[in-house]
């Protein structure tokens, strides 16, 4: 009877993940299993030729010298990722205090992260006109004779599109902080008052290693969805000037789309899945170090 009863219950389990399951075979897996196919060929969209290539996409990428600049630039794209977690451990602390408009301004930095990419970039776009726009405005008037081009420029260009990104993550980044924050004992934090600890002690020695798995869910999180991003950068620069902010799923769109090499577009984004993988995993070792559960 107990034996009939688990087997009705797994089919029932089957029956609900069915439809996911479905999901992820047709839009993820069978995806994937194609495009490593096409890794070995030199196919083109709507070239009904395809031919067998070998490992000549592969030879390319290596030597691919805007490769290795969209993979620079991807490194400097990653900055952002600990910089917002930081700015959103702050807000969320000073907003996990008794202060007068705490949920709207909760509501206020929240909002960055629901908003539309392509309004967000057309934003910025224009707080960062080099000429007229606000910022620029506001540093000349504290006396900075020549502010950066941002968005205009080579050497400004991917440090603006880091603002933009910490920016719009930092407001995700301080919900699920001031989540953990209420997992805090207050207790706790009584006793170390009472034992003399000054807020900065309390903050580095009781709050940040008591929400560190949060930290470490949110680096890896906002690496992975970082890397994979690139909407804002194609609405914002489309990757110049002068590939100054092309990043490589930037780079894999546009032999996809722009060029219709699916050959080389596919075997870019296979080194991005491993490039992803390695990360991932040197974080979920070094999570060992730092992370308290």
């Amino acid at each position: 009877m107990k034996n009939n009863w688990m087997r009705r219950q797994q089919r029932l389990g089957y029956i609900f993940i069915g439809p996911s399951m479905l999901g992820v075979l047709l839009f993820f897996l069978i995806p994937a299993a194609y495009s490593l196919g096409l890794v070995f060929t030199d196919y083109k969209f709507m070239n009904p030729k395809v031919d067998f290539v070998g490992f000549d996409n592969i030879k390319r990428m290596l030597h691919d010298e805007l490769f290795y600049l969209s993979l620079k630039n991807t490194v400097l794209f990653l900055l952002s990722v600990p910089v917002s977690i930081a700015l959103g451990f702050l807000v969320a602390v000073i907003l996990n205090q008794r202060i007068h408009l705490k949920k709207l301004l909760r509501a206020l930095y929240f909002m960055p992260y629901i908003t539309s990419g392509v309004a967000v970039a057309f934003v910025w776009m224009l707080l960062f006109q080099p000429t007229q726009g606000p910022i620029n405005g506001f540093l000349r008037a504290i006396g900075i004779d020549h502010p950066p081009g941002w968005l205009s420029t080579t050497t400004s260009s991917m440090f603006a599109i880091d603002i933009i990104w910490i920016w719009f993550l930092m407001g995700y980044n301080m919900i699920i902080y001031l989540a953990a924050l209420q997992e805090v004992s207050s207790e706790l934090l009584e006793a170390a008052k009472i034992d003399g600890a000054r807020p900065g002690q309390l903050l580095r020695k009781i709050i940040w290693p008591l929400v560190s798995p949060t930290s470490f869910l949110l680096l890896v999180t906002g690496m992975i969805m970082t890397i994979k991003t690139f909407g804002i950068i194609q609405a914002t620069t489309q990757g110049g000037p002068g590939n100054s902010t092309t990043i490589l799923s930037l780079y894999v769109y546009q032999n996809a789309f722009r060029y219709y090499d699916m050959g080389y577009a596919s075997t870019i984004s296979w080194a991005l899945f491993i490039i992803i993988l390695i990360i991932t995993a040197i974080q979920w070792i070094g999570q060992k170090r730092w992370v308290h559960y």
